[in-house]
């Protein structure tokens, strides 16, 4: 279903990966670090109204480092931020509330969610909501991902904690709780992504990346589970253009799903790479001699830019960050 070859037989070209409408040229080095800098376990991606990428990483706790770095659409290094979120970087989103744009991030380590203005300043910080009755302490909960609501609330997925949703309305209170850990509809193992999918021709409704239990489940707003896709391998999170769906699975592949979520295509999807990313408790995550041009190892986050082009962050102890810019 998908291809990879080079540009030209010497293989000196970046490699291209998909095909037909879907073909993109693999940059793996398109971000430039400022010296000093290093990428310790890439986990979030998303870009503002200005094209402006952000890529948050975990940072490595003994040596403090920014943990949110902005590039601009060419790879060039902007501005840093976060050193307060070292050791727990995970997902990060652009909103625009009344005009203006922010960032809602989770931080698993200190098991918050913060939201900040575009230069990193916060608005207010959260821990766990007591309001639900489902926590007995702050250890339980470990937000990944947060996912925006048209009436301006959000829901927070607890995807490392005890695999539970929570929607809050547009001051940030509370307002219910759904999922919890199970196999059947409507119970979630690694809730880790979360998104609200309003496709033209879809109802729109919350799509949850279900981890451990390689599938995605649809919610309406107040938890009711609606529908199913199965078929996943370890689907990690979400972004949306047009019609188009776009998965990051973190079994060495990234999709695209179309308006009726059946595959259009799964980049670098190939069973003997995966075999070997898979191999000796993902060995090859913490060896990049190993990693191949136009392969993936653990595609943790993407997003789509304006003009069709995907970034990729993998869950990669060096950091990896690809720019899949569109072909055809």
């Amino acid at each position: 279903m998908a291809a990879v070859h080079t540009s030209d037989k010497s293989g000196s070209r970046r490699p291209l990966v998909g095909a037909g409408e879907y073909l993109y040229e693999c940059d793996h080095d398109w971000a430039h670090l400022p010296d000093g800098f290093r990428w310790k376990n890439t986990h979030g991606v998303t870009i503002d109204r200005a094209g402006q990428i952000y890529i948050k990483h975990q940072g490595e706790p003994d040596s403090p480092l920014d943990t949110v770095l902005v590039f601009d659409p060419d790879g060039k290094f902007v501005r840093s931020f976060g050193q307060e979120y070292t050791g727990g970087g995970h997902g990060i989103d652009v909103r625009v509330e009344d005009g203006v744009e922010y960032l809602y991030l989770c931080d698993t380590v200190r098991r918050q969610i913060i939201k900040t203005d575009l230069q990193g300043e916060w608005i207010w910080k959260q821990r766990y909501p007591r309001e639900s009755g489902v926590y007995q302490n702050l250890n339980q909960w470990k937000p990944t991902n947060i996912a925006f609501l048209p009436d301006g609330g959000f829901c927070v997925a607890d995807g490392y904690g005890a695999h539970y949703i929570h929607r809050y309305d547009r001051q940030a209170h509370w307002v219910c709780t759904f999922g919890g850990e199970g196999t059947e509809p409507g119970k979630l193992k690694t809730p880790h992504g979360i998104w609200w999918d309003d496709r033209p021709g879809r109802q729109p409704a919350l799509v949850v990346a279900d981890r451990a239990n390689a599938r995605l489940q649809y919610f309406t707003v107040d938890g009711q589970p609606v529908e199913i896709v199965e078929g996943l391998l370890f689907p990690a999170s979400f972004d949306l253009r047009g019609e188009v769906m776009l998965v990051p699975d973190l079994h060495a592949r990234v999709s695209l799903f179309d308006i009726r979520n059946q595959p259009i295509i799964h980049l670098g999807d190939d069973l003997a790479w995966r075999q070997q990313v898979l191999a000796n408790n993902f060995e090859m995550r913490g060896d990049p001699s190993r990693w191949q041009p136009g392969k993936f190892i653990h595609p943790h986050d993407a997003c789509f830019d304006s003009d069709g082009n995907i970034f990729v962050v993998e869950w990669v102890a060096a950091g990896r960050v690809t720019k899949l810019r569109r072909v055809s």
